[in-house]
């Protein structure tokens, strides 16, 4: 796989995703397994000779079709995959799996050239179609870690990645990582497109971990991602619930609606066991409504008939060190995170039930804590509270929503000292409006310096955005009888000029909302920026001594293509 920062196209991206060696199925046999999943697939009239058809991949989108594939068609917003099955065919799709709209499509375009497998929903078909293929089942491997919630996905599964790396790399096997900032199977990283890829490249990808030797994987699941299918057909070993807050409501509708589909992953048919963060009356009722085995962490204060809680939490360095006491065995198992914040020691506490819980891993309890022991949680996690500079305190950090704002700011509050926080900050366009005036509210009354500017403006107007977070910080600081400063500058560039110009050695900057993003999105415009990149040379050129920035994610002198992080992020 090449670094996560090189330029991929469509076709290039899914190749990397694909093994080496497929054994694949028949056209017939395929049917067959639809129709015994419950998906009663309707298969047009054809020969022996299509019936044992030979598939060996499947792909949704007709630029990566290969040879031997089955071209999963989806009805879109603007178009219906099978509208490209000429292209399909040509590149190689020996099979479609569609609707019946798709089914007339094809009928229309290439008559009864391939055999075509009707289905009603082809989203919760394509999954179990792909595992099929390429021989995915339940026990086959990797383990798989799955993790969902609003915020902390990225971080915990960063979390349980190195955890899993210590053990398993005792004994020569590699693991693997799926999420917001990349996927890798052992060192090798490809850049991310979606928080969770489709359903057809997820199974890809379990055959191909397999392919290398990866004994077990850490997974962001977000709530896109249950809704559009991206994981059916995938089971996890176990599954991870960090929290619920206002976010994504645009998809959504409502807190109920969101909640309903993280809680559909928590089911016995998809998770073998539910580790349960219960922190939050969401966390309570998560745990309540899931099916299977489930085990439950309180990670902020104690909570009344849990599995596991968090306890003798002390500050060590920039992070904090506690312990994980598990109250049927009286257990006490002490580790750490160096990382800055109160949520990330409830995202390594989580981290560590996950696996401490796991079923059937290959390793005892003894050789779990030895490994909690070895500073597992003390990593760089891309853009997630990334500390740029020590004097003054600089961060860069992915905090886009109002939950995210208050931990990030709550956590740089308690060690700040008597310097001030000056805080850059936007939101993005085309997502939930209602969350802007709210995050300038939260801005102005926990930090000193406000400087509002542009995150991602998609296809909004950017002065619009700003006016939104600017409206809630204003009428904020005057019923308060704030005394916060509050500009509004744009471009980012300057404003983090400004922020870093404005800073003494004693205070704090904090770059929040894009963490790990090179690119602005400006209706189409693909605009280089890194905030990281950006801050050091602002902090160099004042002066200053910022650290060296050590992973590869960064933005190198070539614009990489990508745009504004994965729209599926929660």
């Amino acid at each position: 796989m090449p670094s996560s920062h090189t330029p991929l196209s469509v076709a290039e991206q899914d190749s990397v995703f694909r093994p080496r060696h497929v054994a694949g199925t028949t056209v017939g046999r395929l049917a067959e397994e639809l129709q015994a999943t419950g998906h009663e697939p309707l298969l047009t009239p054809v020969g022996r000779r299509e019936h044992e058809t030979l598939l060996t991949g499947a792909a949704m989108n007709p630029h990566a079709v290969g040879e031997g594939d089955l071209f999963v068609a989806v009805s879109g917003a603007r178009a219906h995959g099978a509208d490209f099955i000429r292209q399909a065919v040509e590149a190689g799709a020996t099979a479609v799996l569609t609707d019946a709209a798709g089914a007339d499509k094809v009928r229309e375009q290439v008559g009864y050239r391939l055999p075509v497998l009707q289905v009603e929903d082809v989203r919760q078909a394509a999954g179990p179609a792909a595992a099929v293929i390429y021989g995915n089942t339940q026990d086959s491997g990797p383990s798989l870690f799955g993790v969902t919630g609003t915020n902390g996905k990225t971080t915990t599964t960063y979390f349980l990645r190195s955890l899993l790396d210590t053990l398993h790399g005792r004994r020569g096997r590699r693991t693997g990582l799926i999420g917001t900032i990349e996927i890798s199977a052992g060192q090798e990283t490809i850049p991310s497109q979606l928080t969770t890829p489709e359903a057809v490249q997820l199974h890809s990808l379990m055959a191909l971990f397999r392919e290398r030797d990866v004994a077990a994987a850490a997974m962001e699941v977000s709530s896109h991602a249950i809704s559009y299918r991206r994981t059916a057909g995938l089971h996890y070993d176990v599954a991870g619930f960090t929290n619920l807050t206002q976010d994504h409501l645009d998809l959504h509708g409502s807190m109920e609606e969101y909640f309903a589909t993280k809680a559909e992953l928590f089911t016995r048919r998809r998770t073998r066991t539910s580790v349960i963060t219960v922190d939050d009356p969401w966390g309570h009722q998560m745990a309540s409504v899931a099916t299977g085995r489930v085990v439950t962490l309180a990670t902020a204060g104690q909570a009344a008939e849990v599995d596991w809680e968090v306890v003798d939490v002390a500050p060590d360095g920039m992070g904090h060190r506690f312990t994980l006491h598990h109250a049927r065995s009286g257990a006490r198992i002490r580790t750490r995170t160096g990382l800055p914040g109160l949520f990330n020691v409830s995202n390594a506490a989580l981290a560590a039930v996950m696996v401490l819980e796991a079923p059937d891993v290959p390793f005892t309890r003894e050789e779990v804590v030895d490994a909690l022991e070895s500073d597992p949680f003390t990593i760089s996690v891309p853009g997630r509270m990334q500390v740029i500079c020590e004097s003054p305190a600089a961060i860069v950090d992915f905090a886009h929503n109002p939950d995210a704002m208050i931990r990030t700011l709550d956590a740089v509050a308690a060690t700040k000292g008597e310097g001030r926080i000056i805080l850059v900050i936007g939101a993005a366009g085309d997502r939930d409006r209602s969350k802007r005036p709210t995050m300038g509210a939260i801005a102005v009354r926990m930090a000193d310096h406000v400087i509002v500017s542009d995150d991602d403006p998609h296809g909004e107007d950017p002065a619009q955005i700003r006016d939104d977070v600017m409206a809630g910080a204003r009428e904020a600081v005057e019923s308060g009888g704030l005394t916060t400063g509050l500009e509004e500058i744009w471009p980012r560039a300057e404003a983090i000029e400004r922020a870093v110009a404005s800073a003494s050695p004693r205070d704090t900057v904090i770059l929040a909302g894009r963490g790990h993003e090179i690119h602005q999105d400006f209706d189409g415009d693909h605009r280089p920026i890194d905030d990281r990149v950006e801050l050091r040379e602002a902090l160099l050129r004042h002066g200053h001594r910022p650290l060296e920035i050590q992973d590869s994610t960064v933005q190198d002198s070539t614009p990489s293509g990508r745009a504004h992080a994965p729209d599926d992020a929660g």
